[in-house]
């Protein structure tokens, strides 16, 4: 069997990667993680970590070069999505929730959809939400009520969606409404509302465990009159595009755990060194060492599988769907557990607000709800295996 150089790279992300996940890093603990704590504790929407990521281009990575973008790969995505939220998980919901807004547009908007939503946003001048869940639509999306009705060159819109991220500081908002209620899940269709469209607008941000800094809200479509063209793709297929879009950014999701539970177990580490008790450190405890061997391990193994289903997104291969649902899967319930032994592990100190640990586990457990429930990601897997 021949063999060459690069065989040997086979395996392990490029030098860019690993140069990218380094800038990110140093930017994250400069810019975003000094007020990590603040935007928790006031629950307010992480502006610095947004203008950080910002002028270093690094809000909505995934936008192709052709329209202004970075043109990162899936990989690269997750890189800067786990680097932030190792520090900050409010702060990680700009780059992925920009993706999630947008990638309906870029896998089945027309070019000029993508020109005049893709540019604004590579420039940092808009933000894009995702609206696909309802009050009586959550597991069930396709049970939605919102309708879309055509009314000459227009539709009309109305209807409520429920915990949309970032609400209110976003501009632009992909959103699934039924065109044909006698079809089901092929007679919804998907569109590009803005927020300064008339009839539009939002509930109050909604009090929550964890990512408090990056605002959830309902958002209220009262006879919203858009044009045409601003539907994306042809009509029905808004669906199978909100489905082919959560098979790529589940994998963002998947990111995002990692980060928090590299977060968890770094912090832990270092404070497992310096805490003494019995007269020595208490990282020299067995107990302690296999807690921490048990955390770096299920750690590697939600990276690898987090970024072999990156690789996965970037190709479009044929087992996207069930490579994403599990490292998204397994990457949150790694998440929560992390975070949970980080608490252990800094005892009666990581029960306290003092120290990041308890913001970490809190965060978490959001990781193993959003864009598909954990049990929804065991049937989709079931219903896709490999």
């Amino acid at each position: 069997m021949g063999s060459s150089v690069n065989d040997f790279d086979l395996y392990r992300p490029s030098e860019e990667h690993d140069m990218l996940r380094d800038s990110v890093r140093s930017l994250a603990e400069a810019k975003i993680a000094p007020f990590a704590t603040e935007v928790d504790e006031e629950g307010r929407f992480p502006q610095e970590a947004l203008e950080a990521l910002v002028a270093n281009d690094l809000h909505a990575v995934h936008v192709p070069e052709s329209y202004g973008g970075a043109g990162a790969d899936a990989l690269a995505t997750v890189i800067v999505i786990e680097e932030v939220a190792r520090v900050c998980t409010s702060s990680s919901l700009i780059p992925a929730v920009n993706k999630l807004g947008s990638l309906p547009v870029v896998l089945s908007g027309s070019e000029e959809l993508k020109k005049k939503y893709l540019g604004p946003l590579a420039k940092g001048d808009a933000m894009f939400s995702y609206c696909l869940s309802e009050p009586d639509a959550g597991s069930d999306a396709a049970g939605m009520k919102t309708k879309a009705v055509r009314d000459g060159d227009f539709y009309v819109l109305n209807g409520v969606k429920r915990w949309i991220t970032n609400a209110g500081v976003s501009e632009y908002y992909t959103v699934m409404a039924v065109t044909d209620p006698e079809k089901r899940s092929k007679g919804i269709s998907a569109f590009v509302v803005e927020k300064s469209d008339e009839g539009v607008s939002f509930g109050a941000p909604e009090k929550k465990l964890g990512i408090k800094g990056s605002p959830t809200r309902e958002v209220y479509l009262d006879n919203v009159r858009i044009p045409a063209d601003r539907m994306i793709g042809a009509e029905g297929t808004g669906f199978a595009t909100a489905m082919k879009t959560l098979d790529h950014t589940r994998i963002t999701i998947a990111a995002q755990a990692l980060g928090i539970a590299q977060g968890a177990l770094d912090y832990a580490k270092g404070y497992v060194q310096e805490r003494k008790q019995f007269g020595k450190a208490i990282a020299d405890f067995q107990g302690i060492q296999f807690m921490l061997a048990d955390m770096a391990m299920k750690v590697e193994a939600a990276r690898q599988l987090t970024y072999a289903a990156a690789a996965k997104s970037e190709r479009g291969d044929s087992d996207l769907t069930f490579q994403g649902a599990a490292a998204k899967c397994f990457a949150s319930d790694v998440a929560m557990e992390v975070t949970v032994d980080a608490v252990q592990l800094l005892g009666g100190y990581g029960y306290t607000r003092d120290y990041p640990v308890e913001r970490m586990m809190r965060d978490a457990k959001i990781t193993q709800i959003y864009e598909g429930t954990n049990q929804v990601q065991r049937i989709v897997m079931a219903r896709n295996l490999p």
